[in-house]
């Protein structure tokens, strides 16, 4: 039987690469540079980005504050993917422009979630230490 190679996280090229690329990003959000109704008066912040093993694509996680319009900015921001590569990405030294998915940052949902999971009487009595 062969054995697999254990599964292994980002290299750290991937990690630079991946904060670059957020950097760049966000910078552009924050500039105002996209001219997009969908994208107007809203605050965006690039929580992460995800380079693929070969960096050829990313994986850029947001959050719009104040959780409005998800959607919309989303379909914004897909729509207007090329100009994004065109002008935050070009100059970046990378051999290839890598192409973009956006997708809504989840994490801080289900950090409430838990939270309010561990704030229950009946959880908060099974973890806690037995006075014996």
């Amino acid at each position: 039987m062969k054995k697999s190679a254990p599964t292994r996280g980002p290299s750290n090229r991937q990690l630079r690469v991946g904060e670059v690329i957020r950097r760049a990003v966000t910078d552009m959000l924050m500039r105002g540079d996209l001219f997009d109704p969908d994208l107007e008066n809203q605050s965006i912040i690039v929580t992460e980005a995800q380079p693929s093993p070969d960096l050829r694509n990313v994986t850029l996680y947001i959050s719009v504050l104040g959780g409005k319009n998800e959607e919309r900015v989303l379909a914004g921001l897909r729509r207007n993917d090329k100009q994004i590569r065109r002008e935050a990405l070009a100059g970046l030294g990378l051999r290839s422009t890598p192409r973009l998915a956006f997708e809504i940052d989840r994490t801080f949902d289900r950090l409430d979630t838990t939270t309010r999971m561990f704030a229950d009487p009946k959880v908060r009595q099974d973890i806690q230490d037995d006075p014996d």
